[in-house]
């Protein structure tokens, strides 16, 4: 049998040492392989606490502190403890850290008299916990501090602003068309934009100044001490430090711009989340005026104005549809020639306390603008279908806005109220703008064909204001073409409305679909429009949109629920 190593022997192949320490005495003695896990620590230093603990980081009395916080053991017995410390002789040489693990001994009066234990070599399980506590803190591809971190960081930068009566900035640069970059080249090209990034505008920071990154193309910026003057200055230095050199990928060198959006804090921001908004509201203001530009928050009367009457339009727009006050007007679409009603339009009207009704003018861009179109287009629908389902003679159309084309919920309403209701879809016919018909054809020809397959038909609203070819309407499988008013308003004073809305006409005929013009304001225009073989005219002429019905309705019928 092979003799059994020594102790000390194997607590050397392990990386550790063993030691006693005379706490009264103030010696510590060690095994004796101590100097193969304190490497270039001289013998000296480890011969007391006093000396050992001038070695200690970041707490130099840890191990003291220790024994005397930890509970007291029972007479006779060891109280464990296990602690972690840095160690090294100097600020220029690299820290060992340690893991000490042991039990002490109480004296006569109850205090630490002795303690002994093992301590070993523990770097890489710190270096992974450091690994663990910056990905935690910072971006994985830049290494700067991640969102959650970098708005903690400008919280307390508000704060310590506001408490010092200093001034600071906060700033989002957005890289510009970082999408290109990713169609062009591939995602790991537009990575290397970002990191590329992120190094140009660290390497133009002042001391105590803030990176992080916000989100995908956009990094955040909190810049300490800093007078409006010195922002101006200091995006400029962004900006062209972003700009003046491509930058080399894998792929070949990228061009790179950037646009910067910044307010002022505490003055024009007392919180995060308001920095942060009025910041990003800035730099979408730079984006639009020119890419490769700076845009710093400033008070703004007429904006501020808008925003209180977007609140009030908000809650008006919800508490009506709430209160069932969302309604519809019918305005008549007529035959050209016997200039017999054909279908109505259905408009939509809010009506108010005072009795007054909102036209669909005022609502519309509002709630499209403020995310509620939607829930408009729900409504409007119920009640157009309530009205077919009452009215089996009468024909329908109504508007639906872009978001709403794409809106499941819409869908399922829809096909809800049509499966209640067999046959009213043949007499409802869907308006959509040209716009959105151009967006996205493939899309938008299965939006056309789900609604055919309800036996509905598709008109494109205000044709001629956009780029829509009769190719592409052939391909949609469009019913109807509106022709835009405002070419049909003056064609009776306009050669060139005369000749735009003749040659639309000639050409929806050549492809069997139906014009209608909008906007007739007198006889002669009807005339000419008829002449031009027109099917459809609708306007101040034929009659504006009521409230009323302009038909009858059985009395004997029960207008379906809507909603």
């Amino acid at each position: 049998m092979p003799p059994v190593p020594q102790a000390s022997s194997i607590l050397a192949s392990l990386g550790q040492a063993a030691f006693v320490w005379d706490i009264a005495a103030d010696t510590i003695a060690w095994s004796d392989n101590v100097a193969a896990v304190f490497t270039d620590v001289p013998a000296q230093a480890l011969a007391s606490g006093t000396e050992f603990a001038k070695l200690i980081e970041p707490v130099r009395s840890i191990r003291s502190d220790t024994l005397g916080q930890s509970a007291p053991p029972r007479s006779g017995e060891g109280a464990a403890y296990r602690i972690e410390y840095g160690v090294r002789t100097s600020t220029s040489a690299p820290v060992i850290w340690i893991e000490e693990t042991g039990c002490w001994f109480a004296g006569p009066d109850g205090r630490p008299a002795r303690a002994q234990g093992i301590v070993r070599v523990d770097n890489e399980r710190h270096a992974r916990d450091e690994q663990l506590v910056r990905l935690s803190r910072n971006d994985p591809l830049t290494g700067e501090l991640n969102r959650t971190h970098l708005i903690a960081s400008l919280a307390e930068a508000i704060e310590e602003t506001a408490r010092s009566r200093a001034s600071c900035a906060f700033m989002l640069i957005g890289i510009d068309h970082l999408a290109r970059v990713n169609d062009a080249f591939g995602f790991d090209v537009a990575d290397a934009v970002i990191a590329e990034v992120g190094k140009r505008i660290r390497a133009r920071l002042r001391g105590g100044d803030v990176l992080g990154r916000f989100s995908g193309n956009k990094f955040g910026l909190i810049l300490r001490n800093c007078t409006v003057d010195d922002t101006n200055v200091a995006a400029e230095r962004f900006l062209a430090g972003i700009r003046d050199d491509v930058v080399p990928t894998v792929s070949g060198p990228v061009s790179v711009t950037a646009s910067i959006g910044a307010v002022s804090v505490p003055r024009y921001a007392r919180s995060a989340d308001e920095a942060v908004n009025r910041a990003q509201e800035t730099l979408d203001a730079a984006k639009r005026r020119r890419a490769g530009s700076f845009s710093l928050w400033r008070p703004n009367v007429e904006r501020d104005a808008q925003r209180r009457v977007n609140i009030r339009v908000t809650d008006e727009i919800v508490t009506a549809l709430n209160e069932r006050r969302i309604v519809t007007a019918f305005e008549p679409v007529v035959e050209a020639r016997s200039r017999q009603p054909a279908f109505y339009e259905c408009l939509v009207r809010m009506e108010q306390a005072d009795g007054q009704a909102l036209l669909a003018p005022d609502i519309v861009p509002v709630a499209e603008r403020l995310g509620l179109i939607r829930l408009v287009d729900h409504r409007v629908l119920e009640l157009a279908v309530a009205e077919l389902a009452a009215s089996p003679n009468v024909q329908l159309s109504l508007n639906i806005s872009p978001d709403t084309t794409m809106d499941p919920d819409w869908w399922t309403g829809i096909e809800s109220l049509m499966q209640a209701h067999p046959g009213v879809g043949e007499r409802l016919i869907v308006e959509i703008t040209e716009t959105v018909a151009i967006q996205d054809i493939d899309d938008i020809r299965g939006f056309i064909t789900r609604l055919k397959g309800f036996g509905s038909r598709i008109a494109i609203d205000d044709f001629g204001a956009g780029y829509t070819s009769f190719r592409n309407l052939r391909k949609l499988g469009v019913d109807i073409v509106k022709i835009d008013g405002a070419f049909v308003q003056n064609i009776a004073r306009s050669a060139d409305d005369r000749a735009f809305v003749q040659t639309l006409i000639d050409l929806a005929r050549r492809l069997q679909i139906k014009t209608v013009a909008e906007w007739v304001q007198d006889e002669e225009a009807a005339v000419m429009l008829r002449e031009w073989g027109c099917d459809y005219i609708q306007g101040r002429l034929i009659g504006l949109a009521s409230p009323q019905r302009p038909w009858s309705v059985a009395t004997d019928t029960v207008l379906p629920a809507a909603g």
